[in-house]
């Protein structure tokens, strides 16, 4: 109950870190299993704990609420020996053990951690120490039942970067650049007198004046601060915070800092990366990386909106905006299914969800539209990425609650006009007094119903349900009828003006025939009327583009990503940011800053782009009615801006590769490859059937290539595994 650090005879057990993690502990317990055979000797042995609050007990939130889930920190272990001989021992924690305080004076995920050196006490963790002095523990009951084994990656060490530069500020002060927003901490190395204290203040961005601003932390205070003991050189790094950062400001290190004495530890969850996007342009290629870091940062056991502010949170929201583009990056199996786990333990027995998980808000409020409908959207995407149906099954109540849910608010089970509602979130076209967009909630929330009942409806069939599969497939069809009614005039307008609606309808399917065309020529007029810039929040960014290119317009969703100017995904970009931002301008063009009381510079949310330059801009997708890539489609959509795009992803079959080059006199090359015990549709956009070569042959007598089709759009082709090189002439339709 809280955090750990295990030693056994003086040695650190395993590499994890912020061990158990975060989850919902009144529901489940989690615990780590380690052979330590290596570590046990002949003779005397002990065991020690080193324990923190960590999410358990401490600081939680901007309200500085505390003791979450509990008010003891606490430890269960169990050492399990099996003997040469074949005899077996255990030994687990009892009233025998005894406890103490150590050098760690302070610790807290938000604050930091004081560590005072001289209070470091050789061998404790030894059979050989004397503990007279230490006092017996006190026993705490916890339900053994909630305990539940290591469900997600552990939290490691991923990678170590150096300071680029060391500052000093018009301020006057000595400040690390560490050349990329990074989530984790600092060691370092000193040699001071006993009692001298270096401290360190962490912070993600300068302000217009090149000095240190903490604003937007509000009440984080992500310090670590370090007493010498007075012996040497002297190292040391935290275990039990973590803090965001790309700055950090030095005070009482005794002579000259230098890069050399400091090491910034990067950790999240230890997740394969399994994708990759370049492409001839430079920006576009920062975004990526930016989109990558944003979700290491944010990716630290649970999903979290911000990793340096007193928030840190599991918002649904972010979440399943999110989910599909972390599953190109990174392998995010395991990460998710913990959390739907965590999710449908802290649902409302109605079915409801709360805004975070692990819920630690308030209970009166929850179930916001686009928000709870992770229950259904983030189960669904791990089916899709990874082709396996035990999440849809372990899920399928909570998925269900959360529709069911939906339908018994208010008059009218069609339609979803009643409750609270976060809308668009940050949305451009909000009043000046609100952080939510002028796109009406009843049509987000009533969107958002379609679309979860639809996906429920997918589940089913994936499941073999196949009556509630028609159950709610015809209250989707219904839902969809009622909509229309609603929102959508009689001659086809859409109600609502905003980017964000026309975004919706469409990208759910809302819309059919004519008005569906109307509703995508408003949508673009809007755009165009912006001058090529976006309004939408959290709600309408992640499909803008996939809606455009699905409907004829891949060049205005081309334009709106290339936007250099604000608002754009690049003009954070432009203003050297290393992970994505909270707010389209959390840097105005000016040099100042958006807001402190909500500015994050490491919030993955509108990386959601991400999903849109591998699906579309690349073309790799896969079939939900043959999930996990074992049938790909391939669909890269060459245009304005872009001279050639290389992406990969490591499917759970093997690398999928995607790559195009286009020539200065229209010459398309796509090389691609298709891993074994697959297929893959590939769509060739302006392609002739009879001018189309694979390697040096004719298609129409390649090998492996086993159906080859004429469209209106170009050449369609049913392949089989391997790698394949397509070059033809583009002809303008």
């Amino acid at each position: 109950m809280g955090l750990y650090e295990l030693q056994l005879n003086g040695q650190r057990v395993g590499d994890w870190l912020l061990t158990p993690g975060w989850t919902s502990y009144t529901k489940r317990q989690p615990y780590q299993t380690y052979d330590v055979t290596k570590l046990l000797q002949a003779g005397g042995n002990a065991i020690g704990l080193m324990l923190a609050d960590g999410w358990y007990r401490g600081n939680l939130g901007w309200k500085e609420q505390r003791n979450s889930f509990g008010e003891y920190r606490a430890g269960l272990l169990q050492l399990h020996i099996v003997y040469a001989d074949g005899s077996e021992q255990t030994l687990s924690t009892d009233a025998s053990w005894k406890a103490s305080e150590g050098p760690v004076r302070m610790a807290e995920l938000y604050h930091g951690e004081t560590y005072d050196a001289r209070m470091e006490v050789t061998g404790w963790s030894t059979s050989g120490y004397d503990d007279t002095n230490w006092k017996a523990v006190t026993l705490v009951d916890s339900p053994l039942e909630l305990l539940i084994a290591q469900e997600n990656e552990p939290m490691r060490i991923a990678e170590e970067i150096r300071p680029v530069q060391v500052l000093h500020t018009p301020a006057g002060e000595t400040v690390l650049d560490m050349g990329q927003n990074m989530v984790g901490w600092i060691r370092f190395t000193v040699k001071g007198e006993a009692g001298q204290t270096i401290t360190l203040k962490h912070a993600e961005v300068l302000d217009k004046d090149g000095n240190f601003y903490t604003g937007n932390l509000r009440s984080a205070k992500q310090t670590v601060t370090y007493i010498c003991k007075g012996d040497g050189t002297e190292s040391y790094e935290p275990r039990f915070t973590f803090q965001g950062f790309q700055y950090v400001k030095v005070e009482g290190y005794p002579g000259e800092v230098l890069p050399e004495h400091f090491t910034g530890c990067v950790i999240h969850s230890d997740m394969e990366q399994t994708g990759s996007f370049e492409c001839s342009h430079p920006l576009i290629n920062q975004l990526q990386h930016n989109i990558l870091w944003g979700q290491k940062g944010n990716f630290v056991d649970v999903p979290t909106d911000c990793p340096q502010r007193d928030e840190r949170l599991g918002w649904t929201g972010d979440a399943q905006v999110f989910v599909r583009t972390s599953a190109f990056n990174m392998n995010v199996a395991s990460f998710f299914t913990k959390w739907v786990r965590d999710l449908k333990a802290d649902q409302f027995p109605d079915g409801g969800v709360p805004f975070v998980i692990p819920d630690v808000l308030s209970k009166d409020n929850h179930s916001s539209s686009a928000w709870g409908d992770a229950a259904v959207i983030c189960p669904w995407t791990m089916y899709l990425c990874y082709g396996d149906t035990r999440i849809l099954d372990e899920q399928y109540d909570s998925m269900k609650g959360w529709v069911e849910y939906i339908r018994s608010q208010g008059a009218n089970s069609l339609l979803w006009n009643t409750g609270f509602h976060f809308g668009d979130w940050l949305g451009l076209d909000a009043r000046e007094d609100s952080y939510t967009g002028s796109t009406p909630k009843d049509l987000i929330a009533s969107a958002f119903y379609y679309y979860s009942t639809s996906l429920l409806s997918l589940a089913a069939e994936a499941l073999g349900k196949r009556e509630d599969a028609e159950s709610y497939r015809s209250l989707g069809y219904k839902i969809k009828e009622q909509f229309r009614q609603e929102f959508i005039t009689p001659a086809g307008r859409l109600v609502a003006p905003t980017q964000t609606a026309h975004v919706l309808v469409l990208m759910f399917g809302l819309v059919e025939g004519e008005t569906r065309s109307r509703v995508i020529r408003t949508l673009v007029e809007l755009i165009e009327e912006q001058q090529f810039h976006l309004t939408t929040g959290f709600v309408g960014t992640p499909y803008l583009c996939h809606v455009l290119t699905e409907n004829g317009y891949h060049d205005v969703a081309l334009k709106l990503v290339l936007q250099e100017s604000y608002p754009s995904w690049l003009f954070p970009v432009t203003k050297g940011a290393t992970t994505m931002w909270e707010h389209w301008d959390g840097i105005k063009t000016d040099g100042s800053f958006w807001s402190d009381d909500m500015n994050s510079f490491n919030h993955y949310a509108y990386g959601a782009i991400g999903d849109w330059l591998y699906q579309v801009v690349a073309g790799i997708d896969t079939d939900h009615k043959q999930a996990g890539y074992k049938h790909i489609h391939i669909r890269p959509k060459a245009g304005y801006g872009f001279d050639y795009v290389k992406a990969r992803y490591e499917s759970i079959y093997g690398e999928i590769r995607s790559e195009w080059a286009l020539s200065e006199d229209g010459e398309l090359t796509i090389t691609i490859t298709i891993p074994p015990n697959t297929s893959a549709t590939v769509q060739l956009p302006d392609a002739r059937l009879e001018s189309l070569t694979e390697g040096e042959t004719s298609v129409q007598f390649a090998e492996g290539i086993h159906v080859q089709e004429q469209t209106a759009e170009g050449v369609t082709m049913l392949v089989g595994s391997g790698s394949y090189r397509f070059q033809y002439l583009q002809q303008r339709r």
